[in-house]
């Protein structure tokens, strides 16, 4: 499915099942909510489908484009939406626009890691029912999926891998005796995955807890065949895994190093890490994963984090007894 940002699609997956009774599709993750993603669905449901209907709605997670259309397609078809509680609340809370959820709050957010005025400003606009219009809804109703449940679909039975730092609890899915592992963001082929401090949790830890997620997925057999939210299947799933650890690892060296010379805001470290342009939508991207690579080095004892007269939150090295 098409996506209108830089990350410009999404892969969905229909595997063959029978649930509750009826025969049809369990749809792994659904696209956004806007127009052209429901005339696309208009034309899988009449063309693609076999005449079935889509009895499981199973989200890996709640970003905009995992969930979106959730809502309409259990609806449609009167199925249920499947997903961990940690990812259903967060949807429901951002979906409704709730205090400490909008953009006020993601404005305050990006000020305090000493991004400029006008960038703030365009959050502020930006974030206000943001969420909402990709997400206008979330199904009032779900069956919750906890780690290393067996799901059983379509004759297989997949394992859930549970894995943090991305969202709150999202849910990959591995099939151990057909050696598939449905990914979803947690592992991608080719661009690392987002790693973000976000408003709404303005103390977390998310790169470290990213990285400790990476262990649940090496017991995952060498020649496993990688089914990924964003770019081409792929297998050596344990050489990605160490390139993702390796990547983290250069730049938190990086930033460590850079610390030491002065203290840094998140907003000063974002050219560090990406030397490029951002519009408002990547820059959001930016800002929480530089965030995150410094509250690990925080966390890890490697700075130290102080807020200035400005009001802004820098980082830096301890200063030695």
């Amino acid at each position: 499915m098409p996506l209108p940002f830089a990350l410009d699609h999404i892969n969905l997956w229909l595997l063959r099942d029978r649930f509750q009774g009826r025969d049809g599709w369990t749809l792994i993750d659904c696209g956004i909510a806007n127009d052209p993603i429901r005339d696309l669905w208009e034309r899988l449901i009449a063309d693609q489908l076999d005449g079935l209907p889509i009895v499981r709605v199973l989200c890996t997670h709640t970003h905009p484009d995992h969930v979106g259309l959730a809502a309409m397609l259990t609806r449609r078809f009167s199925a249920p939406l499947w997903m961990t509680l940690g990812e259903y609340a967060t949807g429901r809370i951002l979906s409704a626009t709730m205090p400490g959820a909008n953009g006020d709050s993601a404005a305050d957010h990006f000020h305090s890691h000493g991004m400029d005025a006008d960038f703030v400003a365009a959050v502020r606009r930006r974030n206000q029912g943001y969420f909402a219009s990709l997400v206008p809804e979330m199904p009032t109703a779900f069956t919750r999926i906890i780690r290393d449940e067996a799901i059983a679909i379509g004759g297989r039975i997949w394992r859930v891998i549970i894995g943090l730092g991305h969202s709150p609890e999202h849910a990959s899915l591995h099939c151990a005796e057909d050696g598939i592992l449905i990914s979803g963001d947690m592992v991608l082929p080719r661009i690392s995955t987002n790693v973000s401090v976000y408003d709404i949790e303005p103390m977390a830890n998310p790169l470290q807890w990213f990285l400790d997620s990476l262990d649940a997925f090496e017991p995952c057999d060498v020649d496993t065949l990688v089914l990924p939210s964003h770019g081409r299947p792929f297998r050596r799933l344990h050489q990605r895994l160490r390139q993702l650890r390796d990547h983290h690892e250069e730049r938190l060296s990086m930033l460590l190093a850079a610390c030491r010379e002065r203290p840094l805001s998140a907003a000063e470290v974002v050219p560090l890490m990406f030397n490029r342009k951002f519009d408002t939508h990547q820059m959001t991207f930016a800002l929480g994963e530089s965030l995150a690579h410094l509250h690990a080095l925080w966390y890890g004892g490697g700075l130290v984090r102080s807020v200035g007269r400005d009001d802004v939150v820098r980082f830096a090295a301890p200063v030695a007894e």
